[in-house]
Parts: structure tokens; C-alpha cells; sequence
């Protein structure tokens, strides 16, 4: 990967930013230093669960001052996927408010009869009903799209079921397999790269997940960057990039490194031209 193909980043949140409600040492200055230097990026995060504002005022609320248009969360990218495909289809939602305002923000209908599409994403409000509605209507002829495929997701005490564990009752049920948005999918980082309006090439991807973050950028072709910040630590790295079948193109310890990295490369880039 040559020095000047860095034009944009992607910018994963949970363990690469912050820690439930705590950021990570150097994430302020980090996006500090990229609005300095001029780098479009996105923050994407497989979380449906909240919209981009809500997102964008808890970073925020932390010290890293962000706009809404700077996220993009898999509830957006599914209301896309859906949105291009099957303009103002009927759909039912298992899901939170996050992903209820992408979809009807995109022109869907939300209906609890009838849908064209099952759309499920993480659920802190799951009941034996809600699933038994979804896999009657799945099993009924109609599509079914994952949000995100995160089995266990980042709570104050540890870690609880995420949209995956959901989604595997409903795999499980209905018989019928999921078209998945989030990472590790391409379609997410996909519909990201469009919103930046760069090529996979020139935009790398941040983030402490080899099995979502790392092989996502494979699957979209973009290059990659691990940080040892969340997830992935300097003592299990190499497993979980083993365990996940990829590979990063450079590992990274911390996000004050991060930054520096990220200096070098554009002065390299540009003392190559």
C-alpha cells in the first residue's frame, strides 16, 4: 500500500473511541488533528440502536465535537440497501428508535402487517411475540435484513446479547438467511464510502474488532489499520485476526500513535509527488 493512497478514513466507535461512556486516551486529539489536516472520515458503528445526532452528542459530550453528518450507523445503511431496492416498501421492524427513523426517514413504510421486508436490528425490548410476528412473516414470503450480526454487544457490566444473538432465533426459526448490513459485510463500509465519495483504495479503516472492523475493510477492499484499544489487545491480536481469517495492514498500540501514523503518511505522500 503506498504512503499517499490515505485520502479518508473510517472510524469505528466502540473500543476505538470510547468505552461505554469513557473515550479512549488520544480519540479528542485524534479527530482534533484530522480536521487540521483536512481528512474526511466517518465514524461507522454497526449500532442501529440510536441516530446519528444522538451519537454525535454523546462523543460530544466526551470532548470529541462531532456533527451528525459524520456517523453512520448500519440502521442508515440498511434503510439505504432497502430504500434503492424497494422505494417506500412495507416493512416490519424488531428494533429500536435509531433504526425506526433511518427507515422512515428513507421513504419506508413501518407496518405490523403484511411487510415486504423484516428488518431486525438490536432489541432491548425483545418479547416471545415481536419474534414470533417476524419469523410468521419470514416464513410468509418476506425478505429478511440484519442490521448488523454483533452476537454480544459492550454494557456497564459486561457483555450482553447484540443484534446477532436475536438473530440467530429468527435464523433458527424461519429457515431463512439474513442479507446482512453491518460489519463485517461490505455493504456498510460500501454505502460509507459513498457518503465520503472516495475510492476503497484511498480510505482506511480504524478499529479494535478483526471480526467486524479488519474484515470488513477486506471485504470492501480497503485498507486497514487495528488498534489495540478495545477487542484486540497486544497479547490477543494475533488470535483474533487468525480466529476472523484476515489480516490488517498495520497494528497500531494507541490512538496518540495513531495520530502520528497518520502525520507520516501524508508527509510522505507528499514528499513522493
Amino acid at each position: 500500500m503506498s504512503v499517499n493512497s490515505l485520502s479518508g478514513l473510517l472510524i469505528d466507535l466502540d473500543g476505538t473511541m470510547y468505552h461505554g461512556g469513557i473515550m479512549i486516551p488520544g480519540a479528542d486529539a485524534l479527530i482534533a488533528a484530522l480536521r487540521r489536516l483536512d481528512i474526511p472520515f466517518l465514524f461507522v458503528t454497526n449500532n442501529s440502536s440510536a441516530t446519528p445526532e444522538a451519537f454525535a452528542e454523546r462523543l460530544s459530550a466526551m470532548g470529541i465535537q462531532t456533527n451528525p453528518s459524520e456517523v453512520c450507523t448500519s440502521a442508515q445503511g440498511a434503510a439505504a440497501y432497502i430504500a434503492e431496492r424497494q422505494p417506500g416498501a412495507r416493512v416490519h421492524v424488531i428494533g429500536e428508535h435509531g433504526l425506526r427513523t433511518a427507515l422512515q426517514d428513507a421513504g419506508l413504510l413501518l407496518v405490523d402487517e403484511e411487510p415486504d421486508i423484516v428488518v431486525q436490528g438490536i432489541d432491548k425490548q425483545l418479547t416471545y411475540d415481536k419474534v414470533a410476528r417476524a419469523v410468521t412473516f419470514i416464513r410468509g414470503g418476506a425478505s429478511y435484513i440484519l442490521t448488523n450480526p454483533d452476537l454480544l454487544v459492550p454494557a456497564e457490566h459486561g457483555l450482553v446479547p447484540g443484534a446477532g444473538s436475536i438473530g440467530a432465533m429468527l435464523r433458527a426459526a424461519s429457515g431463512a438467511e439474513p442479507i446482512v448490513i453491518g460489519k463485517p459485510s461490505a455493504i456498510l463500509m460500501d454505502f460509507a464510502l459513498q457518503r465520503l465519495g472516495l475510492h476503497a483504495s484511498e480510505t482506511w479503516m480504524i478499529g479494535d474488532n478483526p471480526a467486524t472492523d479488519i474484515a470488513a475493510a477486506q471485504a470492501a477492499d480497503c485498507p486497514s489499520i487495528l488498534v489495540l484499544t478495545g477487542l484486540a489487545t497486544g497479547d490477543n491480536y494475533k488470535e483474533l485476526l487468525a480466529a476472523a481469517g484476515c489480516e490488517a495492514t498495520v497494528i497500531i498500540d494507541n490512538l496518540h500513535t495513531l495520530q502520528q501514523f497518520i502525520g507520516d503518511q501524508l508527509a510522505s505522500g507528499q514528499q513522493s509527488r
